[in-house]
């Protein structure tokens, strides 16, 4: 039984140190440790080969005729930290090359054949700081390359055929400053010897990269324009980036008022070049009738919010909206719209005040009794005092309604409206004084002075 043991544990050794045909192996100190390198440079070699060792820490392919990388290439070397593939003659790679690399660090595959990348086959490699594709035959970047990009700080994309730099690539590089994560370290990119559009973004890029304390360093920052309009070869910095237009911001309204538990839509438009994009930030809370209990149970402010939609009908226009449902005092407060592209940053403020209502019954008609025509009867005086007293009188009358009773009525400020709702609208301002022993007194004038249909309702906005 001992005896089978030791050849299971000798013969998992000679697995560990079994070198691929044509490859070297050896070891190399680091530290306080040995790594495992791996080097083939075969030119007969034509498949990646799978005898590899699974304690690989680097492992480097370098000028075979290896055309395509398989699917699950390199599944077992867990421990694997550098993957080089350079100067070979690869066509393809799998998106799921690099399953169950999450340790490694950097991937180069300089001075093969490539015509496109699969991206999104680095969600496997969440470790991934360099990235080198120098000298390969990438003609686009896909808008969601951004989405994988993140933890890569040297990317080399220099000596390809691209010619447009996406917008998502320039808003990774370059985010807002409340986008901006807390010690983001610095990025370094190889762009040059490619036959760039000068266009807005790959312009706006070069001048944000020399803007003190950019975190984002060109290797060559010289780069040159193939195809502008009238400037065949010239340099990117001498290109005129005219067409870049800085955004416009233009709300749908700047102030809502909308009732308890109601739903809003926020809407705003934006026009520039390249099309802007939108998002939207709440800046403040505040609410005239429920201050004190909004701020206690506040939320960290500037907040930027994700649940809105946008569409862009046409190059050089974006819209946005943002639904607000079942409206709460929290809700209330300062909402602003921000456009960004490459030529810059607006913004618009809109205001949302929430309201409380005050539903009022209507009480009973009362009929109005018959006047009989023995009663006496006295003319009006006709003198121009009692005139202006009369009309005085008749004026402070239509500041306060003949009507209704009042089932609740919140008077925390110093002074509410009224509102009457018959088939046409009619406001009444209504002046309380500081003291609250007056208010009660007010309301007892309006129960005594109320009179209304049932059709009517009456609303007081505190």
């Amino acid at each position: 039984m001992l005896l089978l043991v030791l050849m299971l544990q000798n013969l998992q050794n000679l697995q560990v140190q079994s070198c691929p045909d044509s490859c070297s192996c050896s070891l190399r100190s680091s530290g306080t440790s040995e790594i495992r390198l791996v080097h083939c440079s075969d030119t007969g070699m034509e498949v990646v080969p799978v005898n590899i060792p699974a304690d690989t820490v680097k492992l480097r392919f370098e000028k075979t005729l290896i055309p395509r990388v398989p699917r699950a290439a390199f599944y077992n070397l867990a421990e694997l930290r550098f993957l080089w593939l350079t100067y070979n003659v690869i066509t393809t790679v799998h998106p799921s090359s690099f399953v169950n690399l999450k340790a490694l660090r950097e991937l180069r595959l300089d001075g093969n054949l490539l015509t496109s990348f699969p991206w999104e086959g680095l969600r496997d490699t969440p470790h991934l700081q360099t990235l080198g594709l120098h000298n390969n035959r990438l003609t686009s970047l896909p808008a969601h390359a951004a989405l994988f990009l993140h933890n890569i700080s040297y990317l080399d994309l220099s000596s390809n055929r691209l010619s447009v730099l996406p917008a998502e690539l320039v808003d990774l590089w370059f985010p807002l400053p409340g986008l901006k994560r807390a010690g983001e370290k610095r990025k370094v990119l190889g762009l040059h010897d490619n036959p760039w559009l000068c266009d807005c973004h790959i312009s706006m890029l070069t001048s944000l990269s020399m803007s003190p304390g950019s975190s984002v360093v060109l290797m060559d920052p010289l780069l040159t324009c193939s195809r502008s309009p009238g400037r065949s070869g010239s340099l990117l910095t001498q290109a005129d980036p005219s067409r870049c237009v800085r955004p416009s911001v233009q709300p749908a309204a700047t102030r809502v008022v909308s009732p308890l538990g109601s739903n809003v839509i926020l809407r705003c438009d934006a026009s520039g070049y390249p099309t802007p994009t939108l998002t939207w930030v709440k800046t403040s809370t505040h609410n005239d009738c429920c201050q004190q209990d909004v701020l206690q149970n506040s939320e960290q402010l500037p907040r930027i919010l994700e649940s809105f939609m946008q569409e862009s009908p046409r190059v050089g226009v974006r819209w946005s909206i943002m639904s607000l449902n079942g409206l709460s005092y929290r809700d209330a407060g300062e909402y602003r719209c921000q456009a960004r592209n490459m030529a810059g940053i607006s913004e618009a403020p809109i205001k949302l005040r929430v309201l409380g209502i005050s539903q009022v019954s209507a009480p009973p008609k009362i009929k109005s009794k018959k006047i009989s025509s023995k009663s006496k009867y006295k003319k009006p005086d006709k003198s121009p005092s009692a005139s202006r007293t009369a009309a005085k009188e008749q004026n402070n009358t239509a500041k306060i309604p003949r009507s209704a009773r009042i089932l609740s009525l919140k008077a925390q400020n110093s002074q509410f409206k009224v509102s009457q709702r018959d088939g046409y609208r009619k406001t009444y301002q209504v002046n309380l004084m500081d003291t609250s022993k007056n208010r009660p007194a007010l309301v007892k004038s309006l129960q005594r002075r109320s009179k209304f249909s049932k059709s009517q309702r009456l609303e007081i906005l505190v």
